[in-house]
């Protein structure tokens, strides 16, 4: 029996239907039934199959198809008579489907469902189709068409048509070695139990090597509905766009597309997250350069992501020390609290403390701890929220640890406000769309089953989601209160404005309009830390990574005022040496934060902001004079080319703070001075903390290589953290020590 009878056969058992959804539904049935019909005949002999009992015409037709199936089954190879099971095992494939599969496939072919982020969104989109016959180019064509036009259909739920994934290529290289031809494979059903929603996340999970470069890659997926094909190359290409150039094939039953546009289906746990590249900074020579500029940092994203990927050494692949450039000493140091004097004065809201200590890895160098602490809203003194949930909801947020985890952090969240503060939700995959209206607190169950509908699907239009969020809190902005947006991502914004500038340009613009951002980054393989950073400070908000739903109560339980609430903006700190007491100085981490020395006295130049109850530190490595351990050596022409200092401040200080922040509101910037005097010490009250930051410090910069360091081991650290605890309320120091010791079991850091 050929193609056309059997055909024929399912039209006579399931006639034309006038309704094209009853139509499409009718014949989904009739493939059902005869991949059930088709299953049966594989377990029992053919001969069972006739049933006169039966009407004439469906025993007929059954049992042509028991023998064209059995008949194909034999006729293939062993691979392709594995592929007529009707619940293929994992890992084992098809080279190719069938005859019968084809024609079956065009029988079924029907569009699938379109991501729905919003009842408004998902019915303003059109409908896309991608012709049965038509070469690559016309199906990315199409694709980057229906992206342009806010749909993409089929993305998200595309598994629910798959019977099976697999992949096929010259060779793979893993840290096992090369495999040559290896074939992995995932059934429909796998898939649908593991929560894998789209062929791109399917790849993930069979391929978590990275494929040799300039190799034929096959991709393979049994019963794939049309418009996927278009998704799943978009899909594939948003991976990671620089990767080298491939050939990729795709079979969705019917047909076989090709492309080589440097598409990486092998998802890099480490290599496709992307972070700003610094260097370290360097000794400074007090003589020329007396003065250190610098901009505040609140942001934890670092700790959490090396935590991160500490926790899962000797776990898998991709466990180990973290990328240099993820490591910003800073925001190490600054994930901790510690016990700096709280200023009492809203109008006087910062409250520096200076501490002078021996340095543990220079002998005869000094640490000059500089800690801020901010003041502290009273529950009744603040200011009502308007917050705004920007939340990605596309085809890489599926995984457990980020859509899923995300919604819970927001839950979470809604603890710390009050029940007149209003919450809004803003989604966006292919197309952004409003969810939830600005609705009041007090209304939690409307805001957590607005959460709970959500799902993902779709490509990242990161810039459109932002946009309308800005909309969206202008529309509700609250003059005397806060006005925030949270956006929620895995850090991947592939479609829309990509470029960082003109994203920083939005967010500036709108930060001078009196709406702030914040950014937590979620998951890891293609988190865009460098973006996240610049929008949240310049966006006057804070950047966090969130790995677990602990560092979420952290971050949106424990320190929610000091995320929401601003008490003081655009802090700058300059120290100015005293080049009679210091030879020469080293700021210790903020290199991004790094300003020039006139910036300090300019009011338009931004800085970072302080939240209620904030914690601030900041440590300078400085060599006196006279100390042996001075890393660069005096001029030999100093004496008749430099003039003779004359230092205004006293012979015991060596240097001077100064200190510039705003008030909420206000355009002019006040100043806090302070000298560094000589016999400051440490205060019995501040050991343990000023011990405790010493050896995060130290573990930060082994992790940058360690430069200027000396002799400091991964041991000293853990012996000094140990030694200075203290009230650990969380444990968060405790952890910090296990941290230390997985790093020392790891090795030598990665470029």
């Amino acid at each position: 029996m050929n193609t056309k009878s059997i055909q024929r056969q399912l039209q006579q058992m399931n006639p034309p239907v006038p309704d094209t959804a009853a139509r499409l539904r009718a014949q989904r049935a009739a493939l059902a039934e005869f991949r059930r019909v088709h299953a049966k005949s594989e377990r029992q002999p053919v001969a069972s199959k006739w049933s006169w009992k039966s009407p004439w015409l469906g025993g007929f037709a059954t049992a042509c198809v028991a023998v064209v199936g059995v008949s194909l089954t034999w006729l293939m190879p062993e691979e392709g008579r594995k592929l007529q099971l009707p619940a293929p095992a994992p890992r084992q494939v098809t080279p190719a489907p069938s005859k019968t599969q084809r024609a079956l496939a065009v029988e079924a072919d029907a569009p699938a469902p379109s991501p729905a982020v919003s009842p408004a969104s998902a019915s303003a989109r059109p409908s896309a189709r991608v012709p049965a016959e038509n070469s690559a180019a016309e199906t990315i064509t199409h694709t980057e068409r229906a992206n342009s036009a806010g749909a993409l259909p089929g993305r998200e739920r595309e598994v629910d048509e798959l019977s099976e994934v697999k992949v096929t290529g010259a060779s793979i290289q893993g840290p096992g070695g090369t495999s040559a031809n290896p074939i992995q494979s995932i059934t429909g059903e796998e898939m649908r139990r593991q929560g894998i929603v789209n062929t791109a996340d399917a790849l993930q999970q069979l391929v978590p090597q990275n494929i040799s470069t300039n190799q034929p890659t096959t991709v393979a997926t049994s019963a794939l509905p049309g418009p996927a094909i278009g998704n799943t190359i978009a899909n594939l290409r948003g991976m990671d766009p620089t990767f080298g150039s491939r050939t990729l094939t795709l079979v969705d039953g019917r047909r076989m597309v090709s492309t080589s546009n440097q598409v990486d289906i092998a998802p890099r746990p480490i290599g496709g997250d992307r972070f700003e590249h610094f260097e370290t900074n360097p000794v400074k020579r007090v003589a020329d350069e007396p003065e250190s500029t610098f901009s505040i940092d609140v942001d934890t994203a670092s700790y959490s992501f090396t935590r991160r990927l500490l926790n899962q050494s000797g776990l898998r692949q991709g466990g180990g020390l973290p990328p240099m450039d993820a490591v910003r000493v800073e925001e190490m140091i600054n994930y901790f609290a510690y016990a700096w004097p709280a200023p009492t004065s809203r109008r006087e809201p910062l409250r520096p403390t200076v501490t002078v200590s021996d340095s543990p890895w220079g002998m005869g160098k000094k640490l000059v701890h500089i800690g801020i602490k901010g003041y502290e809203l009273p529950t009744r003194s603040k200011p009502d929220v308007n917050l705004v949930l920007l939340l990605d909801v596309s085809g890489s947020m599926s995984p457990a640890d980020r859509l899923p985890l995300a919604k819970q952090s927001v839950a979470l969240l809604l603890d710390s406000l009050k029940p007149t503060d209003t919450v809004a939700i803003v989604v966006y995959a292919g197309a952004a769309g409003q969810v939830l209206p600005p609705t009041p607190v007090r209304n939690r169950e409307a805001i957590e089953r607005a959460l709970n509908s959500l799902q993902s699907g779709g490509s990242t239009a990161g810039a459109a989601g932002i946009q309308l969020a800005y909309n969206l809190a202008q529309q509700n902005f609250r003059k005397d209160g806060v006005n925030r947006i949270l956006l929620a991502t895995d850090g991947d914004f592939n479609v829309g404005i990509s470029n960082r500038d003109e994203l920083k340009g939005l967010v500036e613009r709108e930060r001078a309009r009196g709406v702030y951002l914040s950014v937590l980054t979620f998951g890891q393989g293609n988190n865009r830390d460098e973006v996240a950073q610049v929008l949240a400070q310049n966006g006057n908000g804070v950047a966090a990574y969130i790995d677990t739903l602990q560092e979420a109560r952290k971050v949106l339980v424990q320190e929610a005022t000091s995320s929401l609430f601003t008490i003081a903006s655009d802090v700058k700190i300059q120290v100015e040496f005293n080049p009679a007491a210091v030879a020469e100085y080293r700021l210790i981490g903020y290199e991004t934060r790094a300003l020039n020395r006139e910036d300090f006295n300019n009011d338009k130049v931004d800085a970072g902001d302080v939240g209620s109850g904030h914690r601030v530190t900041a440590i300078y490595e400085i060599t006196p004079v006279g100390s042996s351990a001075q890393l660069i050596d005096e001029r030999r022409y100093a004496a008749s080319a430099e003039p003779a200092v004359n230092p205004r401040g006293k012979a015991n200080e060596y240097g001077f703070l100064k200190i510039r922040y705003k008030l909420p509101g206000e355009s002019q910037s006040r100043l806090l001075t302070q000298p560094i005097r000589q016999d400051a010490g440490v205060p019995a009250a501040l050991r343990q903390d000023v011990t405790f930051s010493t050896a995060v410090a130290g573990f930060a910069q082994l992790l940058r290589g360690g430069v200027y360091t000396g002799a400091l081991t991964y041991d000293d650290v853990i012996q000094q953290a140990e030694s200075s605890l203290g009230r650990d309320e969380y444990g968060y120091r405790a952890e910090f020590v296990q941290l230390a010791r997985k790093a020392r079991d790891v090795g030598a850091p990665t470029e």
